[in-house]
This record gives C-alpha cells, structure tokens and sequence, in this order.
C-alpha cells in the first residue's frame, strides 16, 4: 500500500540556515546537559567488590583483577550469548551484536588508563568462533559464577564500570536498558567511568588525572609516541572556558 508521507515545508537556503541555528542552540544545551551528568557520575560513590570472581578466558583461568591488564579502571559488557539465546551457536543476541560491531579501536581507551572487555555465559570455544566470524577483537571472557547475577545483568545485557586502588576494586556505575544504545564510541565509554575523559575543561574532582583536551588523541597505532596534537587542532576544536565546541 503506498502512503503518502507528509514531509516538512521546503524553504529558501536562509530559512532553513535559520531553523538550522535554532535547533542547534537546542543542541548544545543538551550537550551541555550531558556534560553535567557525566560530571555527577564522577561523584558517584565507589561499592568495594569483596566476592572473588573468576573467568574463563583464551589463556585459561583469570580474575576480575586481571581483566584490568593493569590500567586502572575496567569495563564490562555482559554480552547476551549463550544456549538460550536466539541464533545460538552461530550469533550472539542481535542487540549485544549491534553494541560489538560499533566498539571502534580499543587502543584509545586503553591510553587513557581504560580496559574494555566483553564477559557472556558461552564457553570460549564459541566465543572465539564467533568473534573470528563476526571480525571483533575485543577480550571477551566466560563467565563462571555469580558476577553476572551480583551486577545486574543475569539475564539480556549491560555495562559496568569499575576502579582498582592497587588490587582493591571497587563497582562505581551500571548502565542498561537502553542506555546502552549510545555506548561503543571512546568518549561514551570514557563519559561513563569514574575518572571520565580525563581532559582539563571538565568539572572532576580535586586531585582526578586530567591532561589539555585533544592533545593525547592519536592514530590507534601511534600511541606512545611524544608529540602532542598540533595547536590547531586544539584551537579550532575550543569552546569557551576551554570546553570542547
């Protein structure tokens, strides 16, 4: 059946130069609304992990203190893959698969002291399978025990974060739901950890590790090297205050 769709009115390049302004002023309230709210995740307090946890993982046996490898803060994406899922053993859950096809480059979250890894009930066998199948990279581990259950996600999917004080651990955010949709970029991974995207403009805690904005962004395969971003770059990407445009 063929409906007619009603579309909006078709205006002159200055109207629509006009309504375009407008919106965007919306936009950068709700930018700016963001912002506040990844301020107050920073402020979250901090749940001490007192359980031992363990994972099955290409290597064998780890813990959650190993899924860190070292950097000081982990994330985890309890992927909805196992027996009961829809599309087992060649797919894990559409949605789940949705998240891990837009993980991008996981070297520049590692940079800024960050770890993501996925974690599902499936042996490793089939993870590994299907990561080979489906072209992601990310650490995915097997999950052995309560973690899932104890974090909010025995069931479908969600995200946590979490922080080591040398090997202590501590839980300090969860998101689901669909929350989850706007996660898979370096930012919004880094917007929803304690310590955030670590850059100077944003509104942390006295004593959070911050460096200039955009200076540590690089190639993923050029972290390591000395040079900072050019100025420009920095420059031309500036709002007021310092803030990123």
């Amino acid at each position: 059946m063929n409906v007619t769709m009603k579309t909006p009115p078709i205006v002159s390049p200055q109207e629509w130069e006009t309504a375009r302004q407008q919106l965007l002023e919306e936009e950068k309230r709700l930018t700016r609304a963001r912002d506040a709210l990844a301020a107050k995740r920073r402020r979250m307090p901090w749940l001490a992990v007192e359980k031992e946890y363990g994972f099955e993982g290409p290597e064998g046996r780890v813990s959650l203190l190993d899924l860190f490898e070292g950097r000081r803060q982990l994330i985890v994406y309890r992927a909805f893959f196992e027996p009961v899922v829809y599309g087992w053993p060649d797919h894990a859950c559409r949605g789940c698969s949705m998240v891990a096809d837009h993980v991008g480059d996981l070297a520049h979250l590692n940079v800024r002291d960050t770890t993501l890894v996925f974690a599902s009930r499936a042996p490793q066998p089939e993870i590994e399978r299907v990561k080979a199948r489906m072209g992601w990279a990310m650490p995915w581990y097997t999950i052995t025990d309560d973690f899932d259950a104890d974090f909010g996600v025995d069931e479908w999917h969600g995200t946590n974060a979490f922080i080591r004080e040398g090997d202590r651990v501590f839980r300090t955010y969860f998101i689901n739901a669909r929350g989850d949709e706007a996660l898979g970029s370096t930012w919004s991974y880094l917007d929803m950890t304690a310590l955030g995207r670590q850059e100077t403009w944003e509104d942390s805690p006295e004593g959070y590790p911050q460096t200039p904005p955009y200076e540590w962004w690089n190639w993923h395969d050029a972290y390591g090297a000395t040079e900072p971003a050019p100025e420009w770059l920095a420059q031309t990407r500036r709002g007021p205050r310092g803030q990123p445009a």
